[in-house]
């Protein structure tokens, strides 16, 4: 019975894979004279599509009986024999293997297994089909809605087609083609360019829209074809590549998907499941199978618009799609992709089918909120990863290894920088060590901040509710702060410092000629962030900036500006990192005079071309209360941390009426308020830092600076000597007198810890008051006077050098 079964279920899928070959034969003539109006709304094409879908199912219901029927002989061979022989298991391999090729390798017995082992083992492996295998009753349903509905967009489609005009599209070149509305899309235009450039480009833009390479074009039009180096390509190909993990873990688990969008390296997947389950990452192996399983069937990728009551309709089984619906969709309409039997609320584009992802990876999961609210459902979180090239992907897991080796939380523990602890979640305990390098960030930030006229104040770290309301975070972020009653009134810990730099500006009449006036403050801040997103010293309850408030006139902008992102330059540069530029302007809601914020916008523009760098426009990116410039910064491995920020603020003067008096007497000059910071928060340049020198601290950040290492214990007294005095002149200094180690040992030991200078001492240095210098690295530069090596060290530090050892 078994054997008639699987031939059964092989002739189904030859079947199959025929009708998918026809299928991509039909969609690849397309660019071949086909004419798309037939394959649009032909009958031909519609009964293939419902034969597909009838024999899928049909398959499906074949495998489960097939499932149980195997069960059922396996228990009845149980019966009869305690102990079969290898080769009944081997044939029961070479059965299952033509029962189903893709699986073969992954259901056959190690032949060195015992027969128990081998048996519980397919047992296992029989369950997570099964569970593979189990589709959620609403898949049928939500398909049999969404075929009636395609149908009729097909026929819409077709005759709009039928009656297509010609229509010209304009090439980045500035080449002009002709192309007709309604049939000509992207993909084809691509072909008659170049068939490479077709299988290679990844999304279309048209008109400045992203736009599907399938979708036909509707008027005239500019044409870009983007490839996956493209920035906006890449998150079009991590999206596409959620909604393949989405069909996974729908097939998988069987819960109602939630949010599925491309972050900045990969993308993830959220999904409601019911009776408390959770997802294990010892599942992902079988995710990335049915991932694969999808890619390699090339389902293509539909977009259909369709009213919102019906999508309700379609989407009733999944309360959190009935939520986008109700609380995000405010059009009559919306848009839904399908790839295969998933169907989901997507605004897209997508690549053409499945198949354009070649390597994909499961790296993560974790649990979160629905939307991120803590009084909302628990989801569970699937994240993951792809590539055009399987070699991409392997540069991503060598690249993923190395940052593991450099994360801070691990430096920061074998270096005794600093750590956490459960009764103070989310505030780091910096020892002295890593207190050594947070206080030397600061004192470095405030050297600037004399050289470029800027005065640093204390303000209070608990201010009363009413200050939060007149700034306008209480009404939007209040469920981000630590308040708390006092007396009859709410007080709160200050997430920021501007509402009260605003209450020191305003606290007395203001001249012109205290403009610009330009305030700093490394007070302590306080954000209630969820206990599940803190990460490290990156997301941290407790920490501090070197925050700076410009309170400046209109005309004052432009300089000012200058004078920040000279500030920028001069600090980056020291730590050794190159940076990104980002000009973000007016929103569509804004607040303010348009006039205001185009003349501010066109003296930031001014600013940066000034400065000489390379910059970037983010239209409509900036806050509703100004424009801003983003600053992004690249660490040694290649990846960018925004870190500093200059924002301009026209709404604040105005809620806390600050004014000043101008050159004509009037004393309602309003000033402008330029939010900037440069290390941004403290603790996470920290964790920037540990990362991006891997450890390896250049001499002026670093918490071991010079080790003594004395050759013998009768020289452990001129050690301890020596090492008083440079910590005397401000060297993290130590000696190393353990008896118990050689010299050889000791040395390596320091190299090890990584103390830049490695000062050796023995009879003839101690007569000499000599040390022997050498290197972390193990570089000698040999005998020298204390005085010359403490004054060699000392200017370099002052230089803050990044290559000290070599440059001694």
């Amino acid at each position: 019975m078994a054997e008639r079964m699987a031939a059964r279920l092989s002739a189904q899928e030859e079947q199959i894979e025929a009708l998918s070959r026809e299928i991509h034969s039909l969609q690849d003539g397309l660019t071949g004279g086909f004419d798309f109006s037939t394959l649009a709304s032909g009958p031909s094409l519609d009964e293939l599509r419902a034969e597909n879908e009838k024999l899928q199912y049909r398959l499906l219901h074949l495998r489960r009986s097939l499932r149980e029927e195997q069960q059922l002989e396996e228990n009845n061979q149980k019966q009869k024999t305690s102990k079969p022989e290898q080769n009944t298991q081997k044939s029961q391999n070479k059965n299952e293997e033509q029962k189903d090729k893709s699986r073969a390798k992954q259901n056959a017995a190690p032949s060195r297994s015992s027969a128990s082992d081998v048996q519980e083992k397919n047992k296992k492996k029989e369950k997570v089909k099964a569970e593979m295998n189990q589709w959620p009753v609403f898949v049928s349903e939500r398909l049999q809605l969404y075929e009636r509905l395609k149908k009729e967009s097909d026929a819409l489609l077709a005759e709009r087609a039928a009656g297509g005009r010609s229509i010209s599209v304009q090439l980045p070149d500035g080449q002009t083609v002709t192309a007709t509305a309604w049939v000509s899309s992207p993909y084809q235009l691509a072909c008659a360019i170049s068939q490479s450039l077709a299988n290679s480009c990844v999304i279309a833009r048209v008109n400045g829209e992203l736009w599907d390479l399938d979708r036909p074009l509707e008027a005239d039009c500019s044409l870009e074809l983007l490839r996956f180096d493209h920035e906006d390509a890449q998150a079009v190909y991590w999206h596409s590549s959620a909604h393949v993990l989405g069909e996974a873990m729908e097939q998988f688990y069987g819960g109602c998907l939630c949010y599925g969008p491309p972050i900045e390296n990969g993308f993830y997947y959220d999904m409601f499941l019911d009776a408390q389950k959770g997802v294990s990452s010892t599942e992902f192996g079988d995710l990335e199978n049915l991932c694969k399983s999808i890619m390699k069937d090339k389902q293509p990728f539909e977009r259909l618009e369709i009213s919102k009551e019906t999508l309700l309709e379609m989407f009733k089984y999944n309360k959190f799609k009935c939520r986008i619906l109700n609380e995000k969709v405010s059009t009559p309409t919306t848009t839904v992709y399908r790839c295969g039997p998933l169907i989901d609320l997507c605004r897209g584009p997508h690549v053409r089918h499945t198949g354009k992802i070649k390597a994909l990876k499961i790296y993560k999961n974790s649990s979160t909120y629905w939307e991120g609210r803590s009084d909302m459902e628990t989801l569970q979180r699937i994240y993951g990863i792809s590539f055009p090239d399987s070699k991409m992907l392997k540069e991503w897991e060598r690249f993923q290894e190395e940052a593991k080796n450099r994360d801070h939380r691990k430096i920061g523990k074998d270096q005794e920088l600093f750590f956490f602890h459960d009764l103070s979640p989310g505030s780091c305990f910096f020892l002295p060590r890593g207190a050594y390098i947070y206080n030397t960030l600061a004192e470095f930030i405030r050297e600037e901040y004399n050289r470029r006229g800027f005065q640093e104040v204390a303000s209070p770290n608990i201010y009363n509710s009413k200050l939060w309301e007149t700034s306008g975070h209480w009404q939007h972020y209040s469920e981000n702060m630590f308040s708390f009653p006092v007396e009859q009134d709410v007080f709160a810990l200050k997430p920021m410092n501007c509402p009260g730099h605003c209450l020191m500006f305003g606290h007395r009449p203001r001249s012109w000629r205290e403009l610009p006036l330009r305030l700093a403050d490394f007070g302590v801040l306080h954000r209630n962030e969820l206990s599940g997103t803190l990460t490290g010293l990156t997301r941290v309850r407790r920490f501090q900036q070197d925050d700076a408030h410009i309170f400046c006139t209109m005309d004052q902008i432009e300089s000012e500006m200058k004078g920040c992102l000279d500030f920028l330059r001069c600090v980056y540069d020291v730590f050794g990192f190159s940076f990104q530029l980002h000009l973000s302007t007016r929103p569509e809601k804004f607040l303010g005079d348009i006039a205001v914020w185009n003349q501010a916008e066109k003296q930031l523009e001014n600013s940066l071309n000034e400065f000489g760098e390379p910059w970037k426009l983010n239209p409509g990116d900036g806050a509703f209360y100004g424009p801003k410039i983003d600053i992004k910064i690249k660490d040694a491995i290649g990846r960018y941390h925004q870190c500093a920020t200059i924002q301009l603020d026209f709404q604040l003067p105005i809620r806390f009426n600050l004014t000043y008096v101008g050159k004509d007497g009037d004393d309602k000059g309003r000033p402008v308020i330029i939010h900037r910071a440069i290390l941004g928060s403290v603790e996470r340049m920290i964790a920037i830092l540990t990362e991006n020198y891997a450890g390896k601290w250049p001499l002026w950040l670093s918490p071991r600076q010079v080790m003594l290492v004395p050759v013998n214990l009768s020289l452990e007294e001129y050690a301890k000597q020596v090492c008083k005095r440079f910590v005397e002149a401000g060297f993290m200094a130590d000696a190393d007198l353990d008896s118990g180690c050689l010299l050889n040992k000791k040395i390596r030991n320091a190299q090890l810890a990584q103390y830049n200078f490695i000062l050796v001492v023995g009879e003839k240095e101690r007569a000499a008051n000599s040390v022997n210098v050498r290197t972390r690295d193990n570089k000698v530069h040999g005998e020298l006077s204390v005085e010359e090596v403490m004054e060699r060290l000392t200017l370099l530090r002052q230089s803050r050098c990044r290559s000290a050892e070599e440059d001694f």
